[in-house]
């Protein structure tokens, strides 16, 4: 096939230019007019005055901070599926099916061809990037494996679908991507995740893949299926895809697979480069080296505001913009996009590290904290606990999920209960070791969880569950979960998910250490 990569670098050589020729707040505050003054006419814009707000102060003033759960009642779901001129001009072509991850709720959130070509662009720039780093590239001189959802919508209204948003942006690829996108249309489109992994594990090798993208945990499974499909030819991707420049990760914390990744990178001129993409909106993507803080989106169709943690379900929370952020502070961001979305809480946690330009670090999600006895763990410090208790036995976490074991019985104190998938197997001494230390470093991560720990009076010692190789993924796969849009929860908060959960582990269950009482 023929090498487009000349083409990009030409292209990459002037948008490299142009951004680095951006400043932040201006940018910032003409898309804000332009999404203002487009969406002028539509029935959010009127019910919030569009027409006569000239800037982010009347903007903030006019238009209070919403979730989804709020967009949907007022104004999606009463016209769902075909929402025309409700909160983006014309009709809604696409909704991004999006389970919620620690509740399992599945959401729909609005896509319109301006956010699709928005998240192309974000795509282009993350080229652009690695061309800088990398000027002997030649990433289009071949195929572009997307581990992603099926191509296969579902048609809700003439005109309308929904999917996976990897999905959709899969089946509406311009007819120049497609001759450098994997996997073939007859692959892409499956339903069937296990059957999907299979075929694409079995065909890839004969491709000249140049990058692959998707979320760590799957990724990692999709290369263990290329060893017990190709046995002969090694465990390196190297073996596989000796042309191979670049994997792009996001939608998980990449520190407890950093290890394996470098593994299977072993023996290659491989890049890794993370993203942070969420189904309503490519937010931002790494310029620089691995965990230097990911570089904010700036001009393609997205507001941004920050709300800082503490003051998210406050009545009259401070609302930064990219303006007036500050570095080392924990922010909720709040979106405002060309799909539809005005002041809309994502649901994540962010701390920005630069200023100009904007580079942050993804650190949880607002529903990824533990606090069910006033302990307020929040998922960065119960997510370092894993990966660092996890060195103490040598053995890699590959999944894990925790939550809240209640008191059942007078003088029963409660506690956390974690089940873990290692990536091999532990035994009863190195789980105990790997519990005693994951007590250890919350209590000191977190002094209201070490208060509560103290002589064991407020809560008991974590008590850890290890699931069997494989276990997470099939119990994903009995939830009709099982994909690379469908992230295994690290906090659950629904105690009949809990529940759920907890019964398929202790029939799937390696050890379990600590008593439960």
């Amino acid at each position: 096939m023929i090498d487009a990569t000349p083409l990009l670098r030409l292209y990459g050589g002037i948008r490299a230019g142009r951004l680095a020729r951006q400043k932040a707040a201006a940018v910032q505050q003409r898309t804000l007019r332009r999404l203002l003054r487009h969406a002028a006419a539509t029935r959010f814009g009127r019910d919030h005055a569009f027409a006569r707000l000239r800037d982010y102060r009347a903007f903030q003033q006019a238009v209070p901070l919403r979730r989804y759960e709020d967009f949907w009642s007022a104004y999606w779901q009463p016209a769902f599926p075909d929402l025309i001129d409700v909160s983006w001009p014309g009709r809604m072509p696409f909704f991004a099916a999006s389970s919620g991850t620690s509740t399992g709720a599945t959401k729909f959130i609005p896509v319109t061809w301006e956010m699709i070509r928005s998240n192309r662009q974000a795509g282009l720039d993350l080229l652009v990037r690695h061309l800088r780093q990398r000027p002997d590239s030649h990433v289009f001189g071949g195929r572009n494996l997307l581990l992603g959802g099926s191509t296969d919508l579902v048609e809700r209204a003439p005109g309308v679908s929904s999917g996976d948003l990897s999905g959709i942006a899969a089946a509406t690829l311009p007819a120049w991507a497609r001759a450098f996108s994997y996997p073939p249309p007859d692959i892409a489109r499956l339903t069937d995740w296990t059957e999907k992994m299979a075929r694409l594990a079995e065909a890839a090798p004969q491709a000249d893949v140049r990058s692959i993208s998707g979320t760590p945990s799957w990724l990692l499974l999709f290369f263990d299926e290329l060893v017990r499909r190709h046995p002969d030819r090694g465990a390196r991707l190297a073996d596989f895809f000796p042309k191979l420049e670049l994997v792009i990760h996001g939608g998980v914390n990449f520190a407890p697979y950093r290890a394996r990744f470098a593994e299977w990178l072993d023996g290659g001129r491989v890049e890794t480069r993370e993203v942070y993409a969420a189904s309503e909106g490519f937010i931002a993507l790494a310029d620089r080296g691995e965990g230097a803080g990911l570089r904010v989106n700036l001009d393609n169709g997205i507001f941004y505001e920050f709300v800082p943690v503490a003051e998210i379900d406050a009545a009259q929370p401070t609302r930064h913009w990219i303006g007036d952020i500050e570095t080392g502070v924990d922010y909720a961001p709040v979106l405002t996009t060309c799909a539809g979305l005005w002041a809309y809480i994502v649901g994540d946690l962010v701390r920005f590290i630069d200023r100009e330009p904007p580079r942050l670090l993804v650190t949880g999600r607002l529903s990824y904290t533990l606090s069910a006895f006033g302990e307020h763990l929040t998922g960065e410090e119960i997510e370092g606990a894993v990966t660092a208790a996890s060195q103490t036995v040598d053995a890699g976490v590959r999944d894990f999920s925790v939550g809240a074991l209640y008191p059942e019985k007078p003088g029963e104190i409660g506690g956390h209960l974690f089940v873990v998938e290692f990536e091999r197997g532990v035994s009863a001494e190195e789980l105990t070791r790997f519990a005693d230390a994951l007590d250890r470093d919350l209590m000191r991560r977190n002094l209201d969880y070490g208060a509560h720990r103290a002589g064991g009076f407020g809560m008991r010692p974590p008590q850890i569950l290890s699931l069997r190789q494989g276990g997470f993924a099939e119990w994903m796969r009995q939830r009709g979960r099982l994909g690379s849009q469908n992230k295994v929860p690290r906090v659950i908060s629904d105690p009949a998910l809990f529940a759920e959960l907890c019964a398929f582990a202790e029939d799937n269950r390696q050890h379990t250490i600590g008593n439960g009482k």
